[in-house]
C-alpha cells in the first residue's frame, strides 16, 4: 500500500513543477462557523488545480522507453491541464480524451498545454474506455486521473505542506471523486499525525464512497449529476478505496446548491475563484456535515480553480437564491391604469430592486381582464423576502416563487 516515503519521494521529483500553494487563516469562515478555519489555496497551483503534482510524479517515473513512446489518459478537465504541462515539460507526447461536455475552459487549457485533445462520451468513465483503447492500439502508458500510486504520492505532497503550514491542525476537509487526492493526503498525514482526522466530501450528485464503505466493497452509480465535475465519477479506485478504508475517519456528502454557496462565499469574502469540486469542503464545514468542536483547526483543501464562466454564472444566480439575495417570483394584476404602479410601490416600500419585469396581457391561465407579471428582484435575506411576499399576500397578491 502507498506508504510516507512514496510521498516524500514524490515531492522531491515534483518540486521543479508544482508550487507550494499558500494556507491562509479565514476570519470569515472561522467566525461563521465557531472553528479556526485555514484555507489550503491549491487552485492557486500550475493548471490551476492539485493535479499536476501527481501526473509529474507519474510521468517522471516512467522508462526511457515509456516516456518516447507517449501517454494517455482521460479526464473531465483538471488531470488532462496537469498531464498536459507535466507532459510537455519532459518532452513526452500526450493524448487526452475527454467527456464531450468538459468545460470549455478546460478543453482550451489543455490543448494550449500541448496536448491533443479527443472529446468522446457522456462522462468520466466512457472517456476512460476510449483512452484504454488508444492505449492499446498506440501502445501508450495510461496515466490514469486517480488509480495509481505514482499518481496518489504526488497528490500527497499537499499533505506534507499542510503539516508544515499549520502544525496545530486538527482536521483536513477533502473534495472526493475518484479517490487519489484523499488518498494520497491521507497517506502523508496519518504517518505524520496520526492524530489528525481526515474528512473526505462527495457531491450528493456523484456519492458513492459512503455506501462502498458501508458494503465493504466498491460501490459503483449508474450516472453522475452534479455541478462539481472535479469529483463527478461513479465510483472511487480500486487502490485508492484500500487506502481510504484504512486512513480516512469520515466521509459526507454535500449538494449542489450547497457547493454554489460556498463558491459565492468564496468569491465575495475571500476574493478566492474556486470551482465546485475546490468548494465542496469547504460546504461540508459551513453546513455542519460533521462535528468539530468550537476553535478546532480544520483546514479544508480547496483542491482547484478552473470554473467554467458558464457555469460560474449560474453558480452565482443559485448561490444568491439559496442566500435570498435574489428571487424570481410571479404575480396576477387587474389589467387597469395604475396596477404596475401599485406593485412597484410595494416593492419600493421594502426596497426591493427589480432586475427584470415581464409584463403579459396573453397567457392562458388568466382572466381576459387579468395580466401575469414576473419579477427578478434583488433583495436582502431570507427575512428580507418573507417580509416582501408578506407584505404583497397583505395587498390582495396571490404570489407564487419561481426560485
Amino acid at each position: 500500500m502507498l506508504s510516507l516515503s512514496d510521498v516524500e519521494a514524490a515531492r522531491e521529483r515534483v518540486a521543479e513543477t508544482a508550487r507550494d500553494t499558500p494556507l491562509k487563516h479565514s476570519h470569515t469562515f472561522s467566525a461563521m462557523t465557531g472553528a479556526d478555519v485555514h484555507l489550503k489555496l491549491e487552485n492557486f497551483q500550475r493548471t490551476g488545480a492539485f493535479k499536476i503534482r501527481g501526473a509529474t510524479n507519474r510521468i517522471k517515473t516512467l522508462s526511457t522507453a515509456e516516456q518516447e513512446a507517449g501517454v494517455v489518459t482521460a479526464s473531465a478537465g483538471n488531470h488532462a491541464q496537469g498531464v498536459a504541462l507535466a507532459a510537455s515539460r519532459l518532452g513526452v507526447d500526450a493524448k487526452i480524451v475527454m467527456p464531450e461536455h468538459a468545460p470549455i475552459s478546460k478543453l482550451q487549457a489543455t490543448q494550449s498545454y500541448g496536448a491533443t485533445v479527443e472529446l468522446h462520451g457522456m462522462d468520466y468513465a466512457e472517456a476512460a474506455e476510449r483512452a484504454h483503447e488508444i492505449e492499446a492500439t498506440e501502445d501508450r502508458t495510461y496515466v490514469h486521473a486517480f488509480d495509481d500510486e505514482m499518481i496518489m504520492a504526488g497528490q500527497g505532497t499537499i499533505g506534507l505542506e499542510v503539516l508544515e503550514q499549520c502544525p496545530e491542525v486538527d482536521t483536513v476537509v477533502v473534495g472526493v471523486g475518484g479517490g487519489g487526492l484523499i488518498s494520497g493526503i491521507s497517506t502523508a498525514i496519518k504517518a505524520k499525525r496520526p492524530d489528525v482526522r481526515v474528512i473526505g466530501v462527495q457531491a450528493d450528485g456523484a456519492a458513492s464512497l459512503a455506501q462502498s464503505l458501508d458494503k465493504g466493497e466498491i460501490y459503483e452509480r449508474d450516472s453522475v449529476d452534479t455541478m462539481a465535475d472535479g469529483i463527478a465519477t461513479r465510483r472511487v479506485g480500486d487502490r485508492t478505496f484500500e487506502v481510504i478504508q484504512e486512513r480516512v475517519d469520515e466521509v459526507v456528502t454535500v449538494s449542489d446548491p450547497e457547493i454554489a454557496m460556498a463558491v459565492l462565499y468564496l468569491l465575495e469574502r475571500s476574493k478566492t475563484l474556486v470551482e465546485g469540486a475546490g468548494a465542496a469542503p469547504l460546504a461540508a464545514i459551513l453546513q455542519d456535515r460533521f462535528r468539530f468542536a468550537e476553535d478546532e483547526t480544520i483546514v479544508p483543501c480547496l483542491c482547484g480553480g478552473n470554473i467554467d464562466l458558464n457555469t460560474l454564472t449560474t453558480v452565482i444566480v443559485r448561490g444568491l437564491v439559496e442566500t435570498g439575495r435574489y428571487v424570481k417570483l410571479k404575480t396576477v394584476l387587474k389589467d387597469r391604469p395604475g396596477a404596475l404602479d401599485d406593485l412597484i410601490a410595494i416593492l419600493s416600500e421594502h426596497r426591493a430592486n427589480i432586475y427584470r419585469i415581464q409584463h403579459d396581457r396573453s397567457s392562458r391561465d388568466i382572466d381576459m381582464n387579468a395580466a401575469e407579471v414576473e419579477l427578478d428582484l434583488e433583495t436582502r435575506g431570507h427575512e428580507h423576502v418573507a417580509d416582501l411576499l408578506d407584505a404583497m399576500e397583505a395587498r390582495g397578491y396571490d404570489v407564487e416563487l419561481l426560485v
